[in-house]
């Protein structure tokens, strides 16, 4: 389970975030809209446990991560966690095969074991075969879906997607939102997604929107 309670965060003295609490249990997904500037970047940043909160807990699984030390966080995240990011963060020095396994390798697989799940993960986004290529010779789009491929491989218990269409073609969009949601309600993880979408939205199972005073459903 996910826990999220009276969470809040500050820039320059100023609430981005005032006390926003949800609850989610294993197999949930849940879309998060609301208008430019409202904070909802900043929420999964600080559920990914790349911000720390100024106020309020975070707990995953019954352990409290928003205080933990940056070893135990990065652990955390290697094991736990799947984030799609909204500007793909794919490593250049990669191939794109070697991407998708990365999380796997620091796990501890070698190589070969990680191979056939990362060529799983490609071949369900469509980049099969494009294993062996570097990311610079791919589009926008298909990066995107590299880097929801890599976030999916180690079936991480919590799933979490910034706006992961913002750069696809409506048939890749479709394709890659059906993927994120199948995979998060077999796998019986959490799935939070962020976007401006109402169409992406609509692929959770309950959408919530995101306001100065919280979120509501």
């Amino acid at each position: 389970m996910l826990e999220i309670e009276k969470l809040s965060r500050h820039f320059n003295g100023r609430a981005v975030l005032r006390d926003v609490s949800l609850q989610l249990k294993p197999g949930e997904y849940v879309a998060i809209v609301g208008e430019s500037g409202v904070g909802k970047s900043t929420l999964l940043n600080l559920v990914a446990g790349l911000e720390r909160p100024d106020g309020g807990r975070l707990c995953l699984d019954g352990e409290d991560y928003g205080r933990l030390d940056e070893d135990a966080l990065t652990c955390l995240r290697r094991d736990k966690l799947g984030f799609v990011f909204q500007a793909f963060h794919v490593l250049p020095h990669l191939t794109v095969g070697q991407n998708v396994a990365l999380p796997l390798w620091l796990q501890g697989l070698d190589a070969a074991a990680a191979a056939a799940p990362a060529r799983q993960l490609l071949d369900a986004v469509g980049l099969a075969e494009r294993a062996d290529s570097w990311p610079r010779e791919l589009s926008g789009g298909e990066m995107q879906r590299v880097a929801i491929a890599r976030a999916l491989v180690h079936r991480p218990r919590l799933v979490l997607a910034d706006e992961p269409t913002g750069n696809l073609d409506p048939a890749n969009g479709n394709k890659v939102l059906h993927l994120l949601a199948t995979r998060i309600r077999e796998a019986g993880a959490i799935g939070i997604l962020v976007t401006h979408s109402l169409e992406a939205a609509a692929t959770a199972d309950r959408v919530l929107r995101l306001t100065p005073e919280g979120l509501c459903g």
